[in-house]
């Protein structure tokens, strides 16, 4: 029987990807094992009540066509439920999807979906409000995601433009972090909160995360004074952040930050105020997704067969 699948698109996410969706889906899905509609986003969260939606009605997948942000939304609706998730990474940082090993072609990225391989993943539930499954963070990552939410163009270079232009104006904050009952004082630039191991853009903040061991990845980043920074950014998009000086990391299944002064946290890319306080609490199991399967070689289907 054929999977009864919702395509969920942002038509304004990320750098444009997601124009010919219809198309690539045409060409490229297995129709043979997915009956599927298309609907596009109308309004900011509207992927979460479409894909509540979809789930309460028996739909057997949803797939979130878009980045990080729009993946999110479809999450928030699908939580808990035996609806699978699918990903066609259409956005900018697009972290979840390169964890996965989903390529950032739509086309094979359409294959992957035909392997109907799954996977349970955790997710990390913020405030009783918000959930995340790629990366949260508090301090300049949280800083720089609210600047990026009113940016007018996406992508590394915006990202990279902004990072290079706040990068002095932004000072330490003192946090207490109390990770799994036990408190810590600490002074940071900021901290990221992890279910994956990157931000996006193959910029991995916590190299030990896995996105199925019932745990946060917690890791505290010292300022990184501007004569290291040559040295400790190559070790972030190696997957050896750990090996620096400037970042301390733990592991929790429970955190609660306190003195975000400024109120917000970066929730999967997307600038959230949400409070002084902010509680992480991590829900092992809780999403189910279609990942790649790497024993397999995708080969888009030629678009006349």
């Amino acid at each position: 029987m054929r999977k009864k699948t919702l395509v969920i698109v942002n038509p304004v996410s990320g750098i444009g990807r997601q124009k010919r969706i219809e198309t690539i889906l045409k060409d490229n899905l297995n129709h043979d094992l997915f009956d599927y509609s298309v609907c596009y986003t109308e309004h900011i969260h509207h992927g979460t009540d479409l894909a509540r939606n979809a789930a309460e009605k028996g739909f057997d997948c949803v797939i979130a066509v878009g980045g990080d942000g729009s993946v999110n939304d479809v999450v928030q609706g699908l939580k808990d439920t035996d609806t699978r998730m699918g990903i066609i990474p259409c956005g900018s940082g697009n972290g979840l999807a390169r964890t996965l090993k989903i390529p950032l072609q739509p086309s094979l990225a359409v294959r992957v979906l035909n392997q109907q391989h799954e996977q349970s993943i955790d997710s990390i539930v913020v405030n009783d409000s918000h959930i995340v499954v790629n990366v949260a963070g508090v301090g300049f990552d949280a800083y720089i995601a609210r600047l990026m939410k009113a940016a007018k163009t996406r992508g590394l270079a915006a990202y990279t433009n902004l990072i290079v232009r706040e990068y002095t104006r932004y000072k330490n904050s003192d946090y207490t972090l109390t990770i799994d009952g036990k408190t810590y004082l600490r002074n940071a630039w900021f901290i990221a909160v992890a279910n994956s191991r990157q931000f996006g853009f193959n910029l991995a903040v916590a190299p030990k995360a896995k996105l199925d061991d019932g745990l946060i990845d917690i890791s505290i980043i010292d300022k990184v004074p501007l004569d290291h920074v040559a040295i400790t950014a190559p070790l972030a998009f190696m997957n050896h952040l750990d090996l620096s000086q400037h970042v301390e990391m733990f592991k929790a299944k429970e955190l609660l930050i306190e003195g975000n002064l400024d109120k917000w946290v970066n929730i999967d890319g997307e600038g959230e105020n949400i409070g002084k306080s902010i509680h992480f609490v991590n829900h092992p199991n809780s999403v189910k997704i279609y990942s790649r399967d790497m024993k397999q070689i995708l080969v888009a289907r030629p678009k006349n067969n």
